[in-house]
């Protein structure tokens, strides 16, 4: 399975309109190589390099299987989303207070729908994905504000 964006390539800068620093709407993502048996998808994006912790920008799941991409600032067909640690749900772009972090989109097939409430977090995601991982793809973008 692979993740792509046409607006940055892999470990490379994701451009400010993505960002708190202006439009702060989540940048397109193209999915290729969805595992057949897979019955959804889930996307989390996180900046480990965040003090503290790693910070989760968005959390997705229930995205269709057959989904070829994400439409910037756009919900995923069938997708639902958590709250990130903005403390809502919805994308929250990059906005590190200093320096250059990574942030990681993560995207999981998975072998069937999960029941999660409009309230659930990263860490209920990640509990109700245990053991129906099918595969797994990860896309790195860099951001430093100027």
């Amino acid at each position: 399975m692979q993740l792509k964006s046409p607006v940055f390539e892999p470990n490379q800068p994701i451009p400010s309109k993505y960002t708190c620093d202006e439009e702060n709407v989540n940048p397109p993502l193209e999915i290729e190589d969805v595992p057949k048996e897979a019955e959804s998808l889930a996307l989390i994006v996180d900046d480990p390099d965040a003090p503290g912790k790693s910070w989760v920008h968005w959390v997705v799941w229930n995205i269709d299987p057959k989904t070829k991409g994400i439409l910037e600032a756009s919900l995923p067909q069938g997708g639902q989303e958590g709250v990130t640690d903005f403390g809502r749900t919805g994308y929250g772009g990059p906005c590190p207070a200093s320096g250059q972090h990574h942030y990681f989109f993560k995207l999981y097939a998975l072998d069937k729908k999960l029941e999660l409430g409009d309230n659930a977090t990263r860490a209920d995601l990640e509990k109700a994905m245990q053991g129906h991982i099918l595969a797994e793809a990860e896309l790195i973008g860099l951001y430093k504000r100027s």
